[in-house]
């Protein structure tokens, strides 16, 4: 097991010991392995629905605990097949991507059409797929920031996945549009008994000010995450809140003060609480990401995984930390987010 205490060195104390006060545990409805039955079950899903939701609660090493790791590589439409796969030529090949996800001990693995469908036939028995449907592709001059359909639900549906991912960019100009078709693509993954994942995004220049990125805000990404439950999102993933007052800082749309007097601090636990709290109080999962790959990887995940799980969410998404290195290294970062999930003395704060 990963020494968890070592890898958050002079944080160990602030993260493991903390206690929330402002959102309390009890008001959550917190991961664990009834949640299908417990949560779930409640909704109007068919149960197609939950017999997919289980089958990615029931995979991999956290199989069984209610907490998801899965792998997701998409980032080759966005940020180009080199940017993404040069620093590992071999996550050229769909087939290594898969590989990764399973030796790695993910609950699933969430890619494009291509990748998946390319290998469907020997994998999709073997661990449950996530098809991101839309994507954002940067090869048009000069750059648009959009999210456009790539695939759709009956093509996942037809390869064997188990659930549908897609991006809405929350606070761009194309985002009511996107809105609207996530909502019809989700609705009809669920008639076919799909799960569907929001990759809950903010996207907006003015979101960004001289002092601070508000992309990362606690209170903006709670109101994404809010926006994506709404639509019947199953599963939210969100980046990690860093900060909180972007809405007073950027000076618009409505909140109130005990958003940031009593229900947050700026302690990384209370903020992702409270992005855990727009999610219904947990009725729906929230995933974080993993954010991008860099020097002290393994330290970072596992700091974000545990902060995650403290605040009451459901899990990681991490990509580019895993499959920009070798896939042994890949394998141990995967095994190490999990370790965390597993860890009895890692208990929601």
């Amino acid at each position: 097991m990963t020494n968890i205490v070592q890898l958050l060195g002079d944080e160990a104390e602030h993260l493991l010991g903390y206690r929330c006060s402002g959102i309390d545990k009890e008001s959550l409805h917190l991961p664990g392995p009834d949640y299908v039955d417990r949560v779930v079950a409640m909704k109007d899903r068919k149960p197609g629905v939950l017999r997919s939701l289980q089958a990615l609660y029931g995979h991999g090493r956290l199989a069984n605990t209610g907490y998801l790791s899965i792998l997701p590589v998409d980032q080759g439409v966005e940020h180009s097949g080199g940017a993404s796969f040069a620093p590992n030529p071999i996550y050229f090949d769909p087939e290594n991507i898969v590989r990764l996800a399973i030796e790695g001990g993910c609950n699933g693995v969430a890619s494009t059409l291509g990748v998946l469908g390319s290998v469907a036939r020997r994998y999709a028995h073997k661990i449950p797929f996530i098809v991101k449907i839309n994507h954002n592709e940067l090869l048009t001059y000069p750059n648009e920031f959009d999210q456009t359909l790539f695939a759709s639900v009956d093509q996942a549906f037809d390869m064997g996945a188990v659930a549908v991912g897609a991006t809405v960019f929350y606070g761009s100009e194309q985002s009511r549009r996107q809105i609207l078709e996530v909502s019809e693509a989700f609705e009809h993954a669920h008639n076919l008994g799909m799960a569907t994942f929001l990759w809950a995004y903010l996207r907006n220049p003015a979101f960004k000010t001289a002092d601070k990125d508000y992309h990362v805000s606690a209170d903006l990404t709670g109101q994404a995450n809010h926006l994506a439950v709404t639509i019947n999102a199953d599963i939210v993933k969100q980046k990690m809140a860093e900060n909180n007052g972007g809405y007073n800082a950027i000076k618009f749309g409505k909140t109130s003060p005990r958003v940031y007097n009593e229900l947050t601090t700026d302690h990384p636990i209370d903020l992702v609480r409270y992005q855990v709290a727009n999610c219904y109080m947990g009725r729906v999962g929230m995933i974080n990401s993993g954010g991008e790959s860099g020097k002290d990887d393994l330290h970072q995940a596992v700091r974000t995984a545990v902060i995650n799980k403290r605040a009451g969410g459901m899990g990681l998404i991490s990509g580019r930390k895993a499959f920009q290195k070798p896939m042994l290294e890949g394998v141990a970062l995967l095994n190490a987010i999990q370790d965390v999930y597993a860890s009895k003395d890692v208990t929601v704060a």
